[in-house]
């Protein structure tokens, strides 16, 4: 019987520690970015209590089908070029909150691995919610018979996130999942008048924590209020803001990512 996950080529892991730090953001913006390189894509939100990716890509009032092999996907185009699954779109209003013990969570999370029929995939990125807790257990395990690729980690540049993300590092080496690289988010903030990049919080705790483990150092994404307006609004900001200061940052990490897929062993 073949797997809905055959047609898929690469599956990515975006975790952290902490909420808050821009999963979403980053899942969103690699899959944009992927796009523009030319690859199919697709993102399953696994982020059950806080689905925020339908919202990302101004797709929230769309209904999820069945098909003969399970749940079709929902598209963002007409080209089909990147398609979303999420427990958002199957509620029966946005407000509704999902109150579920742990077993129901992890039951729609094999689910959503085994009963999506996603067809033929360049990557498929998994948007998982804050922490090392049953539902990214569940989400390793259901797929690890596919092999991922391997995980991003997003940190802020804070002291406290960053030490979150440490843990994330040591559920990556006892889960077994390769850490692809670690992103440091809302490392400063671009003035929208002058352009100037004012570090709020503070810097570089990402690459060092990167640096300590070993493992390699995606690039720092600066707070960018036209990042934020298009995200809001369900904007290509790839498209739409090319001079934004943080478009060679998720440019970069983008590429990165493409540019593991070429080593042995991917």
């Amino acid at each position: 019987e073949r797997s809905n996950l055959a047609g898929v080529r690469h599956i990515l892991l975006v975790l952290s520690g902490k909420g808050g730090v821009g999963k979403s953001t980053i899942s969103t913006e690699l899959a944009l970015s992927l796009r523009h390189s030319g690859k199919k894509v697709g993102i399953l939100d696994v982020d059950l209590c806080g689905p925020s990716i339908p919202h990302m890509f101004r797709v929230q009032d769309n209904a999820v089908h069945q098909c003969d092999s399970g749940w079709v996907p929902v598209f963002v185009d007409q080209e089909k070029s990147i398609s979303l699954m999420s427990i958002g779109f199957l509620l029966e209003k946005q407000d509704d909150a999902v109150v579920w013990r742990g077993p129901k969570k992890n039951a729609l999370i094999k689910q959503f691995v085994a009963d999506v029929a996603w067809g033929d995939l360049d990557f498929l990125i998994v948007d998982t919610p804050p922490g090392t807790s049953d539902e990214h257990i569940s989400t390793v395990e259901a797929l690890r018979p596919h092999k991922p690729l391997g995980a991003i980690l997003v940190t802020t540049p804070q002291a406290v996130s960053v030490g979150d993300v440490r843990r994330e590092l040591t559920f990556c080496k006892k889960t077994g999942l390769r850490v692809l690289g670690i992103v440091e988010n809302m490392s400063g903030f671009v003035c929208p008048h002058c352009s100037e990049c004012t570090n709020i919080f503070s810097k570089g705790g990402g690459e060092e924590l990167a640096k300590h483990a070993g493992v390699p150092f995606l690039g720092c994404v600066p707070l960018d209020p036209q990042l934020s307006q298009s995200l809001e609004e369900g904007r290509d900001f790839i498209q739409e803001f090319p001079k934004s200061s943080a478009f060679p940052a998720l440019a970069h990490i983008a590429q990165q990512i493409l540019d593991s897929t070429l080593q042995p062993g991917s």
